[in-house]
């Protein structure tokens, strides 16, 4: 049987987007259900990948990773080797947040926040140029944050 969402589960998810720590007694009283229901609820919410996690939004300039750098990545060849083996380096590097395989000018679009632009001239110097197969990088400091990391609109 295929899982069905109502209006409800809609707006468990909607008041857990804005406030993850919302207690389930919270979360009951907002929704205008039981507790033991809502938790039902959103148990069956994250066992069928509604919900995948729960974390803490850090403000990256109290961490000193206040600078946030979008890069675009062109490789020189697109085949699937050479994308998977981008990709992995990828997956070994803490300080790039997002890798998107894109279309366009760019194969790959990555999301990367640093201290300031010195350190983001030594990531690119000694890191970045260096992947497998990089043909190109092309770099935008972002100078204002319009909006980040949005809740999803449903």
């Amino acid at each position: 049987m295929t899982f069905q969402m109502d209006r409800i589960d809609r707006r468990i998810l909607k008041l857990l987007q804005k406030d993850g720590r919302l207690t389930n007694a919270e979360l009951a009283q907002k929704v205008s259900i039981s507790p033991a229901t809502c938790h039902r609820r959103t148990q069956r919410l994250i066992e069928e990948g509604f919900i995948t996690g729960f974390r803490a939004m850090v403000h990256p300039p109290a961490v000193a990773r206040g600078a946030l750098v979008m890069v675009g990545v062109v490789l020189d060849r697109s085949t699937p080797e050479s994308f998977a083996a981008f990709e992995a380096a990828i997956r070994k590097l803490s300080f790039v947040l997002d890798c998107h395989l894109v279309a366009g000018d760019f194969d790959y679009f990555l999301k990367i926040r640093v201290q300031d632009m010195a350190d983001f001239n030594k990531l690119h110097g000694e890191q970045l140029i260096a992947f497998p197969g990089v043909r190109q990088i092309r770099s935008f400091f972002v100078m204002k944050e319009v909006t980040d990391n949005a809740p999803l609109d449903f």
